[in-house]
């Protein structure tokens, strides 16, 4: 396949995204965005009844609201759309099983819409999902219920919906920037999880996905305050973005570099880990514990309900396959500068130079890492994630790398990728 070939394949497989994705904002988001001139929407209460046959979920609401649930397989899950919801529930609401319902989670999935994902002990049929208006003594009420069935049944369901009107992902944050013939490169920041994926969690209730994105804004400062680069990022606020489209965020705005940043844990029966860690792409993981991370890190779109059917994953790997050669050897450059500058800044992991099949890291003509910052497990490192110290010190390190690595390119190329 040419190379001209290869950039019609991806100039294709974007837009075919974007045609998708503007298809699926329509709907339930769409009459969100409508209603902005109602009163916010807040949810207050969340319960579970029933038993392993029968099983009823109610959210309790301060209005009535128009939803939209389906069903997802493997895992079996039943998700939720809903206008962008304030949910003022206790911080564990979720975490208890109960009848068909293993545990759920709930939160933005993009600007205007919400999303609740409830994960189901085996196929369930959604028998029912409706809001009941509030009446004197009761809120309004958003209402599920749920039907044990066998797996062929589930699956009959699914082929009979018509996914696209549900499962569209999320957009990023930022508009694509208008083309102005500034030859700075651009870097793309992503930080990791966001919205209604929480990413890890600390002892004391942090959240990755509040740690990543205040760390990744002050790096957007420290590399802006250079003048030397243009800066974009995958997400500014608290909005779940899908992995492949942070791949295509950064594609589509021709990025120099893409820096993916995240902050590790381990499961309390593997003991414990510190320090920071960069990772490249690789088919093999380089060890048990790079493979364990990617598997994790891999399950953002599933623990957000994103239906994965329409990513173009064969394309994508004839693309990848053919065009990643030289961005694998910029990738591990650049992996290699940014553990040498971090070495003065923050403690490393003992293997601070890793690799793993991260799906965010797929890019296949974007130099690309993904930066674990720490172990939200550890309390030492915790104690760092969250100190706005530590994290200027940090980010000016990356800073550092970003030069080392393009200073070369720059001074030999006018700044653009080569």
């Amino acid at each position: 396949m040419t190379a001209r070939a290869i950039a019609f394949v991806s100039t294709l497989v974007g837009t075919m995204a974007c045609i998708s994705s503007a298809v699926a904002a329509e709907g339930v988001i769409a009459r969100a965005l409508a209603a902005t001139a109602e009163s916010p929407v807040v949810a207050t209460n969340m319960r579970i009844g029933g038993d392993d046959k029968q099983t009823r979920f109610v959210v309790d609401l301060n209005r009535k609201i128009d939803v939209a649930a389906f069903t997802l397989a493997d895992p079996y899950r039943v998700v939720v759309d809903l206008p962008q919801t304030t949910f003022s529930l206790p911080p564990n609401a979720g975490e208890q099983a109960r009848g068909l319902v293993k545990a759920f989670r709930y939160g933005l999935i993009m600007q205007g819409g919400s999303r609740i994902v409830l994960d189901t002990k085996g196929p369930v049929r959604l028998d029912k999902a409706f809001v009941l208006d509030a009446t004197e003594n009761q809120p309004a009420r958003l209402v599920l219920d749920l039907v044990a069935t066998d797996r062929a049944a589930f699956m009959r369901n699914i082929a009979l919906e018509n996914r696209s009107a549900h499962s569209g992902p999320a957009r990023p944050s930022e508009p694509p920037p208008k083309i102005d013939g500034d030859p700075r490169p651009l870097i793309v920041l992503d930080p990791g999880h966001g919205g209604i994926d929480n990413g890890t969690k600390g002892s004391g209730g942090e959240l990755e996905k509040d740690i990543v994105l205040a760390f990744t804004q002050t790096l957007r400062e420290k590399l802006e305050a250079s003048g030397k680069y243009r800066v974009a990022m995958t997400r500014t606020d608290d909005t779940f973005v899908p992995l492949g489209e942070r791949v295509r965020f950064a594609r589509s705005r021709s990025a120099a570099l893409f820096i993916s940043v995240h902050a590790d844990a381990l499961p309390r029966n593997e003991g414990q880990a510190e320090g920071a860690t960069v990772y490249t792409l690789s088919e093999n993981a380089s060890d048990a514990e790079a493979a364990r991370l990617a598997e994790a890190e891999n399950k953002a779109d599933v623990i957000a309900g994103v239906d994965l059917t329409t990513e173009p994953d064969d394309v994508a790997n004839i693309l990848v396959d053919l065009a990643q050669r030289e961005t694998k050897t910029y990738s591990m450059q650049f992996a290699r500068t940014a553990v040498g500058e971090l070495k003065s800044a923050a403690r490393l992991h003992k293997h601070p130079l890793k690799s793993a099949g991260f799906k965010v890291l797929l890019a296949p003509d974007v130099p690309s890492v993904l930066v674990e910052l720490g172990y939200m497990s550890t309390k030492d490192d915790l104690k760092q994630l969250t100190s706005a110290t530590w994290r200027a010190r940090t980010a000016q390190a990356l800073a550092l790398a970003v030069d080392s690595f393009f200073t070369p390119r720059v001074a030999g190329a006018g700044g653009g990728r080569n």
